[in-house]
């Protein structure tokens, strides 16, 4: 018979197998944004209807992901429990001891932005003094499903045209969906050419929620207008 240890050990691996490909983890960062139907995730990470179904019901099997019926449509959310924290771990433990994570953070991510990002502890105190400006640099849809309290949603792409809606003349800190989504990473190595003072958070939106910090919901309200240098 199997000892307690063993059988322990089993269900570690399991979870380490489930997680063990590039597509599952991309499905959990896209479900941690908010809920999604099967349609839209296989849209978000390119690949088919029944290969994301596929992938879905691994990671539902082991808790990552929960799944509910409305109407004719399966929609995925984020499993309870420390989902977060255990990318967060398994992030922190490759960059630490894989040389192909560290090149590619030094010559990729840290060749946009050299700055030390902001820390959340650090924006929620800046966000009581009202002395920042926080952008949400995710989709649209992504922002209606959640977001920082009071952030501004410019969608990457429309950045250049939208610059009237960004203050000028206090710190903007910049975030979307984690620590390697380059969304705010462009958005920062933008905006600092144009003269703007800002940073990144240190990591996103669903570090954000993981951390306990107020959240705001539903569809946005018309930005709030750009105040003068």
């Amino acid at each position: 018979m199997a000892s307690a240890k063993s059988l322990i050990f089993a269900e570690l691996a399991e979870i380490a197998r489930t997680i063990g490909h590039p597509h599952r983890l991309e499905l959990i960062e896209h479900v941690s944004q908010g809920e999604r139907s099967v349609e839209r995730l296989a849209a978000l990470i390119g690949q088919s209807m029944a290969n994301t179904s596929q992938h879905l019901q691994h990671l539902r099997r082991s808790g990552l992901v929960q799944s509910r019926r409305d109407g004719k449509r399966i929609l995925y959310r984020l499993g309870d429990g420390p989902v977060i924290p255990l990318l967060t771990s398994l992030r922190q433990y490759a960059e630490d001891s894989r040389a192909e994570v560290r090149g590619i953070v030094a010559d990729y991510f840290d060749r946009l932005d050299r700055l030390e990002p902001i820390s959340r502890t650090e924006l929620v105190a800046r966000l009581r003094e009202e002395n920042v400006t926080v952008l949400d640099v995710r989709p649209k849809e992504e922002f209606d499903l959640g977001r920082i309290p009071g952030a501004v949603n410019v969608p990457l792409e429309e950045l250049e045209k939208r610059l009237s809606e960004l203050p000028a003349d206090t710190e903007t800190v910049a975030y979307c969906r984690g620590p390697y989504c380059i969304l705010s990473f462009e958005a920062v190595a933008a905006l600092r050419t144009k003269g703007y003072r800002i940073r990144r958070l240190e990591d996103g939106f669903p570090e954000w929620v993981d951390a306990g910090f107020a959240v705001e919901r539903g569809p946005s309200v018309a930005p709030r207008p750009a105040r003068s240098n």
